[in-house]
């Protein structure tokens, strides 16, 4: 059994059984489990829940945006240059603790989406980018906790993601509210674009501290978040291609004809 180096634990999730058990459920369900049952049924109609989840999901990254902004700007418990994790004695230990559950617990909680997918028989958004996604960033949370602790050099970059999330839900919450404010919004394409720019973030600020000799992080951890960035760059950069600029072309094409 793996030992994290804080000694307050992360509830739930801080068990490796548990979350093994929770990620290896989700990919049984929905890539096996979860389609076989809804063979020969009707999908479910959750536009109800759904619009929960989502004003839930705004709200909730929004704390987190809150929380993790004042952490960063107005206590400067952070040197920006070189993200190392708060000792255990520091006074603000306990608000990057706090920051860090929250924002590991909604990673879970974003496999939800998934299930949703799954019960209303939407298939086609059931991708590997999706699954994968979803799949790595609640791992490689747990992940980072083991090893790194709370906070450190992932925590602006998960502030990063937890503002893009914000805009994110917000675009599905109105895309549930109607047919007609469905049509009306014109910025979908533009959420991979900061998705994309979210990453180029990461990895830019990712080889910056590694560039540093002095600055005392987990080089394989860094390395491994790199990593982690440019996979989704190149899939998320995949699905951009395919979705906007060929499907663009196509269109034009057919226009022409």
């Amino acid at each position: 059994m793996l030992t994290p180096i804080d000694p307050v634990k992360l509830p739930i999730f801080g068990n490796l059984w548990v979350t093994m058990a929770t990620l290896t459920t989700y990919l049984v369900f929905v890539l096996k489990v979860g389609p076989k049952i809804m063979e020969k049924r009707k999908p479910f109609d959750l536009r109800g829940v759904i619009k929960v989840y989502n004003i839930a999901q705004i709200l909730y990254n929004g704390v987190i945006l809150v929380l993790g902004t004042h952490f960063l700007f107005v206590l400067r418990a952070y040197t920006l240059r070189c993200v190392v994790n708060l000792p255990l004695e520091h006074e603000h230990k306990d608000r990057e603790r706090l920051i860090c559950i929250l924002y590991t617990f909604n990673k879970f909680a974003d496999l939800l989406e998934t299930v949703f997918f799954v019960l209303r028989k939407k298939h086609r958004q059931i991708s590997f980018l999706h699954v994968f996604h979803h799949f790595s960033m609640a791992f490689s949370g747990y992940l980072h906790y083991i090893f790194i602790g709370y906070g450190g050099i992932a925590f602006p970059l998960c502030l990063l993601n937890v503002a893009v999330h914000v805009v994110m839900y917000t675009y599905y919450y109105l895309s549930s509210v109607s047919q007609e404010v469905q049509k009306s919004l014109w910025w979908k394409k533009y959420i991979t674009i900061v998705q994309l720019v979210q990453f180029a973030i990461i990895m830019l600020h990712c080889l910056f501290t590694l560039m540093q000799p002095n600055c005392n992080v987990s080089r394989p951890v860094t390395s491994g978040i790199a990593l982690l960035a440019a996979s989704f760059t190149a899939m998320f950069g995949n699905f951009y291609f395919h979705n906007y600029i060929r499907s663009g072309k196509r269109k034009s094409e057919q226009a022409v004809q």
